[in-house]
């Protein structure tokens, strides 16, 4: 991302480069090696092993080598309408379309919005997997009373510490009421207001009571989400644990292609 002969700026851990930095991924790596388990979840399969790369390819493993997944996805078709009627276009991945503006240490200041891009990684299960590998909804949340950008969290202070092996930063949070995941079913912090809408109508959805706050690690080099903790609520400690084994290593278009039984 940076010009020629320009250098490189170490990023400070701050709450605001910690934001900023939630909101890079799609432009700080290209291929990902990771596994990642769900600790204190009941609903997920057990951990697996993946190989992702950007913008459209996915395997995934379990940690035993069992195959679940291998796939190709192509970009989502969006539809316009305008004065003539609708039509119909296929969006296009912003990390290959669009270059965002940058802060001076390097990292996302504010990303493009536009209908025809899109930002999704493959998912595996859920939005979830989504959300952790472009944890943008980390940074930038919406005031529900005129859709104006906010803050998604109230940021502690932010801590340079190592996951697996790998230069992080985390951080104790809490969810601001302009929180809006990705997916209401599946955020990466759940919260009692986002609940409050994705389950309108619904009481028996609701928890008994809500997490005081989330530790959150963010991996410098990629911007993933690499682990969530809650503290307090029914679960502390439920969350995931993401471990990345490689990054920006050539993948064969063979790893992407389920074998046909004979």
């Amino acid at each position: 991302m940076l010009a020629s002969g320009q250098t490189a700026v170490v990023p400070t851990p701050s709450p605001d480069s910690f934001a900023a930095l939630a909101r890079s991924s799609p432009w700080r790596w290209s291929t990902l090696r990771f596994t990642v388990r769900w600790p204190g979840d009941p609903w997920t399969n057990g951990a697996v092993r993946a190989w992702l790369r950007r913008p459209d390819s996915l395997r995934v493993e379990s940690l035993d080598g069992a195959l679940l997944r291998a796939e190709r996805t192509p970009p989502p078709t969006v539809g316009i309408l305008g004065l003539g009627g609708g039509t119909t276009r296929q969006a296009r991945w912003a990390s290959q379309a669009v270059r965002p503006p940058l802060r001076p240490d390097g990292l996302v200041a504010e990303r493009p919005s536009d209908p025809l891009l899109t930002y999704d990684d493959p998912m595996h299960d859920s939005y979830h997997w989504v959300a952790m590998l472009d944890p943008a909804e980390l940074a930038d949340g919406v005031d529900r009373r005129d859709r104006s950008w906010a803050p998604a969290l109230r940021t502690g202070t932010v801590t340079a510490v190592e996951h697996a092996g790998r230069a992080a930063w985390e951080a104790v949070v809490v969810p601001e009421d302009t929180y809006e995941p990705r997916c209401g079913c599946c955020p990466l912090l759940r919260t009692r207001a986002v609940d409050l809408l994705e389950f309108e109508g619904r009481p028996e959805a609701l928890l008994e009571a809500y997490p005081d706050a989330f530790r959150v690690r963010l991996d410098v080099q990629t911007g993933v989400c690499v682990l969530t903790q809650e503290i307090g609520g029914l679960r502390p400690g439920k969350g995931h644990d993401l471990r990345i084994e490689a990054v920006d290593e050539p993948m064969d278009d063979a790893l992407f292609t389920q074998r046909r039984r004979t």
